[in-house]
């Protein structure tokens, strides 16, 4: 195995180890490290034999997912922590776990005290959300009941009762409870209790953000060299240029349409790596909550559109400074030096634009370095539109249907990107669809989780969709036939 291999199955083991400890480390008694050997040993067990035999990748990947997924499976169902028959027990001791973490996690609050509970109790009007039942919990107040108005009308009339009755102790989000029926809950406004207490966050980090981007500007100047083949100081910046630019723009997207909803956000920070591509991307941190599904799907959106854009004229300037190769074995979607413009619908038709008839069905592409940047920013785009939970797809599939149905969505995707990767045989879409099998479907609701979007909205999501489609399906043959590609 090569060391970059050996790289990418380290960070790769540790993004696993890192979500595993978040997701399902509550609900068996196995020890994380264990499963964590479950999911990995196989893969470096079977990558080890590759190198070894003739044995064909998309062979190995398909025993990998196999093997894995049964050894994790019975691991996790021999710690799994049964239910209690007692469920008063089983509450009761779920609130000391809530509690305690709550202790270690976040600032305490006072929360509200049962004689307060006439108080709040007026903050809900009959006529606007009929209050049937209020649960105390550790962190936590859930109140109950029918609603008899509008949702956006309801959630702003009861949080302007409850913050003029309770000030700024608590955050109330609303959202859908578990049937289906719209509920209140209370939660302490912990940033309210640090600005009090202590000193703000700081949150602007400008030297830091640009430390990282300047080393970011030599790690992928440095790849650069090695795709163009110029090991020269500056041979690489055509493509370090291009490629920063796209993921940049991305994060600006996001942080420009956080800011617009006043939204406590940080600077956007690259990830450097002097290997595979340079860089691990770049990324921002929302420190407030998101007041609503608008907002939401707003400032998701917001990030791939914007890359996306600056995507185009980059892929086509590269494209039409690229060579035309004959079509080989060797040729695929990520090799570089013979690309196969037919693996991915919206790539064939931008090449078919850029070079015109010199492209056919017998041709491969030579990418020209700032060509990998552009094909570099269109992937990055399918990645974050996929909608899995922290994704940007995933946060505005929660934004269109709602966090239960966006939970339904992106299980059906992560299936439908395995099936992809393994009826094309590409093994890069298997990779990361392995890394979405163990990403967290739920997400933190918004404050306003209920009020539904627009119709222009809905509009843009469904291009989203559509984007995403053109970018991972192959060209029918029939259309590439037709258009000579």
């Amino acid at each position: 195995m090569t060391f970059s291999f050996i790289l990418f199955l380290f960070l790769f083991g540790l993004f696993t180890y890192l979500v595993m400890r978040q997701s399902v480390a509550r609900v068996t008694r196995t020890p994380v490290w264990l499963l964590w050997v479950a999911l990995m040993l196989p893969a470096v067990i079977l990558s080890a034999i590759s190198t070894t035999t003739n044995t064909s990748l998309p062979e190995i990947l398909v025993c990998y997912f196999v093997v894995s997924t049964l050894l994790y499976w019975l691991l996790f169902r021999w710690g799994r922590i049964p239910p209690s028959n007692d469920q008063n027990q089983s509450q009761e001791s779920a609130e000391k776990r809530v509690a305690t973490n709550s202790t270690a996690q976040i600032t305490p609050v006072r929360p509200i005290e049962r004689l307060e509970e006439t108080q709040l109790r007026k903050c809900f009007p009959w006529s606007i959300y009929y209050v049937q039942n209020i649960e105390y919990r550790p962190q936590a107040i859930i109140c109950r009941g029918q609603l008899r108005t509008d949702p956006t009308k309801a959630y702003q009339q009861i949080k302007a009762k409850i913050e003029a009755e309770f000030d700024d102790r608590f955050l109330l989000i609303f959202q859908e409870g578990l049937n289906g029926k719209p509920i209140f809950v209370l939660v302490p406004n912990t940033q309210a209790a640090k600005n009090v207490s202590g000193k703000p966050e700081k949150l602007t980090r400008p030297g830091m953000a640009l430390l990282l981007l300047l080393a970011t500007l030599v790690t992928t100047n440095l790849v650069g060299g090695r795709i163009a083949g110029e090991p020269t100081l500056f041979g690489g910046l055509p493509y370090a240029l291009g490629l920063m630019t796209i993921l940049g723009t991305h994060e600006l997207g996001h942080y420009f349409a956080a800011r617009w909803y006043k939204i406590r956000t940080t600077l956007p920070y690259f990830i450097p790596m002097p290997l595979f591509l340079g860089t691990f991307g770049a990324f921002i941190q929302m420190r407030g909550p998101v007041p609503n599904r608008k907002a939401l799907f707003d400032v998701s959106i917001a990030g791939p559109i914007a890359g996306f854009i600056v995507t185009i004229p980059i892929l086509l300037w590269g494209l039409v400074n690229s060579s035309v190769v004959p079509f080989g074995e060797n040729a695929g979607l990520f090799n570089f030096d013979a690309l196969n413009p037919r693996d991915s619908i919206l790539l064939g038709l931008f090449a078919k634009l850029a070079l015109g008839s010199s492209l056919t069905i017998t041709s491969a592409i030579d990418l020209h370095p700032i060509a990998v940047a552009g094909f570099l920013g269109l992937i990055v785009t399918a990645l974050n539109l996929i909608p899995v939970g922290q994704l940007d797809g995933g946060h505005i599939a929660h934004a269109i249907f709602g966090q239960r149905t966006s939970i339904v969505i992106g299980q059906f995707a992560r299936l439908l990107l395995i099936l992809r990767s393994l009826a094309w045989r590409q093994p890069e879409f298997f990779l990361w669809a392995l890394i979405l099998l163990f990403m967290p479907l739920i997400e933190e609701p918004a404050l306003d989780d209920v009020t539904d979007l627009d119709n222009m909205r809905d509009f843009w999501g469904l291009l989203t969709l559509v984007l995403l489609i053109l970018i991972v399906l192959p060209f029918p043959q029939f259309l590439a036939n037709y258009l000579q590609i």
